[in-house]
């Protein structure tokens, strides 16, 4: 028997494929910053104006939904987060398995929407969610807290 050319040998990876999504634009993460430091009272329309300018950062619709005082607003912004963050995971590669660890800056807007989805479930009573976010959670970063808290301190780092 012939051995195999080496244009047909076949290559494995080892371990559970990880997505890490782009990093923001340097002008998204200055208008970020510049949110974030501003009073209680101003940061909802600053974060606001930097999800209307950047529909696809996810860090300004977690953002939204960390500090929204109404579930079903939190529910809103954490869904739609969440649902982008789908579609930038796609665009990156993802395939509907595999690891998006917290331990990547560029992954935390997508979890820390699928976190507060989960939470702002549980405040509605949707409970099948809630318990279907926290799985997932734990199923793109096994370090994710079985508490339901992320790996780091705080979850707007």
């Amino acid at each position: 028997m012939q051995p195999m050319p080496e244009e047909h040998a076949v290559s494995f990876t080892a371990g559970t494929p990880e997505t890490v999504l782009s990093p923001l634009s340097a002008e998204q993460h200055a208008a970020l910053v510049a949110a974030d430091s501003v009073d209680a009272g101003s940061r909802r329309p600053a974060l606001g104006r930097v999800a209307a300018t950047w529909p696809d950062c996810l860090q300004a619709w977690a953002g939204l939904a960390e500090i929204a005082d109404d579930p079903i607003e939190q529910y809103a912004f954490a869904r739609v987060g969440y649902h982008r963050g789908l579609d930038a995971l796609r665009a990156s590669g993802w395939r509907g398995s595999g690891y998006v660890r917290w331990r990547h800056e560029e992954n935390r807007g997508f979890l820390r929407s699928l976190d507060a989805l989960r939470r702002a479930a549980g405040a509605i009573g949707e409970t099948g969610e809630q318990e279907r976010c926290a799985l997932f959670l734990r199923q793109l970063d096994p370090e994710w807290h079985a508490s339901g808290s992320s790996p780091a301190s705080s979850p707007s780092s």
